[in-house]
């Protein structure tokens, strides 16, 4: 049977860490990816990723045990329940974070998002992009941190499988993509091109950019400015836009 330790001080180290990496919006110091709530301690374990502690609200303590039956080498600690937001659900995970891709090769389907800063919306793009089959979501610098726990929270799970490369130079990108061989698409309001009209069937990527700023002006360079057409509305947000493309691209690959 697994033994669980005990913390009953608010300012254990462990505690701490993952206080500080809370209020950051990012990893621990030791690394670790904060997964917050039951659902994201499931995905975490089904993944490929490494889940070094979880931390048990009291209250919840015989259901993590038994969540974690058959899963060993796992550090359980136990907390008062009043040591973890409502948001936790009582469980904390902290999670290698999968192993950040290290080649811009020719991919079938990419998505860049260029200055996207709500970690919600980020969170549902990586959800999306799991959904749909991209083949890699790549953050340009000044994108929110991919490991807020808001992000991850939204991310359903889909952090820990969707192939990620982050904190990317724009003008290094736009170069590296410019040369791939791949079609380029930068996600505008009033683009020479309408999505209905575009061929998704080859190797492409999506490139999505902030509702304040849009795209940068490197990306932009490279790529062909595409329109999703709406009515009644300008524009769709960031996550929406990501998933319409993405689905788009599958749908025309399922059909060709």
């Amino acid at each position: 049977m697994r033994q669980p330790e005990f913390i009953t001080s608010p300012t254990n180290p462990l505690l701490k860490e993952v206080r500080k990496a809370v209020n950051r919006g990012g990893l621990t110091d030791s690394g670790w990816c904060v997964a917050e709530n039951f659902n994201l301690l499931e995905e975490a374990l089904r993944s490929d990723c490494q889940v070094h502690v979880v931390i048990a609200a009291q209250s919840v303590c015989e259901l993590v045990t038994e969540q974690l039956s058959h899963h060993n080498g796992i550090r359980l600690v136990v907390v008062p329940d009043k040591f973890l937001d409502a948001n936790t659900q009582g469980v904390v995970a902290l999670v290698e974070p999968p192993a950040v891709q290290q080649t811009l090769d020719v991919l079938p389907l990419q998505l860049v998002i260029d200055g996207v800063q709500a970690p919600g919306n980020l969170g549902t793009i990586l959800r999306s992009a799991e959904a749909f089959g991209a083949s890699a979501v790549m953050l340009v610098k000044g994108t929110v941190n991919p490991f807020n726990p808001k992000a991850v929270r939204a991310s359903a799970g889909s952090i820990f499988r969707v192939p990620l490369l982050h904190s990317l130079d724009e003008v290094q990108l736009a170069s590296t993509l410019s040369q791939s061989g791949a079609a380029i698409y930068a996600a505008v309001p009033n683009g020479a091109i309408s999505l209905v009209d575009a061929d998704l069937t080859r190797p492409c990527a999506f490139i999505i950019g902030s509702e304040g700023r849009g795209v940068g002006v490197a990306l932009r360079s490279v790529a062909m400015d595409l329109t999703i057409p709406t009515a009644g509305v300008e524009s769709l947000n960031a996550a929406v836009s990501a998933a319409v493309l993405l689905y788009e691209a599958r749908r025309q690959r399922n059909h060709a």
